[in-house]
């Protein structure tokens, strides 16, 4: 099914509890068809804004919409939700509980026990069908806690720490199942720790730390902010970079060198292997992007 177009607009919430304030102004648009990775260090606010959009918890000030208008019980019954604490029946029938579950979002008998057979065969489920939920790996159960999100067909999809747990092949499944949703126009949400997922799967990514986004945009657009790192290994010994302006050694071990270079700089890539040319036979150079990870370290700090 391809879905209308409706962005998932989080706009200037905050929430405290007592003295601890959760959220802060929190703000950011997931928009059709993309994939947003929400990825933050426990207790920065990530669950807190998800509850919040599925209603779970109010926000003491800030608005949650979708397609433009202010999220309401009926349009919250829209949006497929994953809790990170996840919450399906175990000793109920894997098949039976997600036809319920469909049934309680609105959805008529023989759709959804049709969407639900369509799930478990796209997720390697469909011999489990009859099985007790608590009967399955854990790897299994998360499947299925996806099917859950996923048996109502929504409009939006928001999946708190979706890939925990899970071994290489379930990782593959859940992906390929969020890549599809996207690409049927659904906006996707999800938080994770597993940031070579995030760089892997999403459009843009949201960096948050004490309530506050402190960083947002494209994986290629946070990794040009970054610092680029050389790798050197060239014969030759002393401080062979020390005329090269804002070059700086951060590390290495023996002829191999780690160089950054400061903001402003002339000095460029052709620079410093020319210089390390004229020391010495280099064996090996190359450009290092920084990755998400170091983006994270980076933002996050205090």
């Amino acid at each position: 099914m391809t879905h209308s177009p409706s962005p998932l607009v989080i706009d200037g919430i905050s929430k405290r509890y007592g003295d601890l304030t959760a959220l802060d102004g929190m703000s950011f648009t997931v928009h059709p068809g993309e994939i947003y990775g929400f990825v933050g260090s426990n207790g920065a606010g990530k669950s807190t804004t998800m509850r919040i959009a599925l209603g779970v918890i109010s926000a003491d000030s800030g608005e949650v919409r979708l397609g433009g208008r202010p999220l309401t019980e009926s349009s919250r019954r829209r949006i497929g939700y994953m809790p990170e604490e996840r919450g399906l029946y175990p000793k109920e029938r894997v098949g039976a509980q997600l036809t319920y579950l469909a049934r309680l979002h609105g959805v008529d008998k023989r759709p959804a026990t049709s969407r639900t057979s369509e799930l478990l065969e796209q997720l390697g489920l469909s011999d489990r069908a009859n099985d007790q939920l608590e009967s399955l790996s854990l790897g299994n159960q998360q499947r299925v806690q996806l099917a859950a999100a996923l048996v109502h067909d929504p409009d939006v999809l928001v999946l708190d720490e979706p890939f925990s747990g899970l071994d290489p092949v379930a990782v593959n499944v859940m992906s390929d199942m969020l890549v599809e949703r996207a690409g049927a126009g659904v906006p996707v949400l999800f938080s994770s720790h597993q940031l070579d997922l995030v760089q892997r799967l999403c459009h843009r990514v949201g960096i948050v730390a004490a309530g506050r986004m402190r960083a947002e945009g494209t994986v290629d657009e946070l990794r040009d902010t970054g610092e680029d790192t050389y790798e050197v290994h060239v014969d030759a010994s002393g401080d062979w970079w020390g005329d090269l302006s804002g070059v700086r050694r951060v590390g290495g071990d023996g002829t191999v060198s780690l160089f950054t270079v400061d903001p402003g700089s002339p000095t460029t890539d052709q620079d410093i292997l020319r210089t390390a040319l004229g020391a010495g036979p280099v064996h090996h150079f190359t450009r290092r992007r920084p990755d998400l990870s170091d983006l994270f370290q980076e933002v996050v700090k205090p």
